[in-house]
């Protein structure tokens, strides 16, 4: 969990208590926000040690537990839910317009009576979202056929590149759900190739096309919940260890990363360990951190990696430092 996600929580849970007077059951307020009863309970630990400048008694905030009930005695001031700003307004409205033109959407009705709530609060905001349109990756007419096959129940051909391998392939895939992550369309589907449910980027499909027959997804074919992001590592995937630089500490949040352990470095930094099948993945990674990322294990990785710097480096005529130097 990220510190803005629970700061977020933060502001936000004094008022929902407040608006409760009568006290709120742990479970159900563990449900509203997304998290576990461990986690609200943490929160209102941390949050009994807060209040207003001065930090005597009568300036904390307080709760109060009955049972597995709670109660906000004293809200220091926190009293109102946040507020959105014009920014974040637009954004969500456009949010919501774009989630609204998914194909297959289970709560569309929910979605749209959010939608008129926040449009109508926020007035003429909303109206500047009118033209506003979502930038993403995928070329449009992709983007079409792959709704068409969803809306009708009917299996795909598609060309697909895969970078990894600089490889350009033919599927055929019976779609299960398109998804809009971090402003990319990613359509989910069995692929009758690889006999197993695959996420394809849509930006990276070169041809596309309906096939005459239905869509037929084994029963085993589940889709995934992405809401800790597209890359989920098997477990029992290969372990690579890398040393990060302060300036390469994101990578730790942007990735689900193991052991995570501070460094005792000049500038500070992270030993973490990410497990990936392909190590060529994690050569790019690498790469692209330049010299803010050292790869400890494993060794044929380190060493792939430093022989492509010393390469790039001769190609700018710059003498790279010896391997003991």
């Amino acid at each position: 969990m990220s510190t803005t996600d629970r700061m977020t929580r933060l502001l936000a849970l004094v008022p929902y208590l407040s608006a409760r007077p009568g006290g709120v059951p742990l479970s159900e307020a563990a449900r509203d926000f997304g998290v576990t009863e461990r986690q609200v309970r943490s929160d209102l630990e941390l949050l009994w040690m807060c209040g207003l400048p001065g930090y005597g008694p009568g300036d904390l905030i307080d709760v109060s537990f009955e049972a597995d009930r709670v109660t906000v005695t004293f809200s220091a001031g926190m009293v109102r839910p946040l507020r959105l700003t014009t920014d974040e307004a637009v954004a969500l409205v456009v949010a919501l317009r774009t989630l609204l033109e998914l194909p297959g959407l289970a709560e569309r009705d929910a979605v749209s009576r959010a939608l008129a709530k926040v449009s109508a609060a926020t007035g003429d905001a909303a109206e500047r979202a009118t033209p506003v349109a979502v930038s993403v990756d995928a070329r449009e007419e992709t983007l079409t056929v792959v709704r068409s096959a969803l809306e009708q129940g009917r299996a795909l051909h598609l060309h697909y590149y895969v970078p990894t391998r600089d490889e350009r392939t033919e599927r055929t895939v019976d779609p299960m759900q398109l998804l809009l992550v971090d402003g990319r369309w990613y359509l989910e589907a069995w692929c009758r190739r690889a006999e197993g449910v695959r996420l394809f980027r849509l930006d990276r499909v070169d041809d596309v096309g309906v096939l005459d027959e239905p869509a037929a997804a084994p029963a085993e074919a589940t889709t995934r919940n992405l809401d800790d992001g597209v890359y989920r590592p098997d477990g029992g995937a290969p372990a690579v260890r890398l040393r990060l630089a302060r300036a390469a500490r994101w990578v730790a949040d942007y990735y689900p990363v193991e052991d995570v352990v501070p460094v005792e470095e000049p500038h500070g930094g992270l030993a973490v360990t990410v497990r990936t099948a392909d190590l060529a993945w994690a050569r790019r990674l690498v790469a692209t951190l330049g010299g803010n990322a050292v790869v400890d294990e494993p060794a044929e990785l380190g060493a792939q990696v430093a022989a492509e710097a010393r390469e790039a480096l001769r190609r700018y005529g710059v003498q790279a430092p010896s391997a003991d130097g």
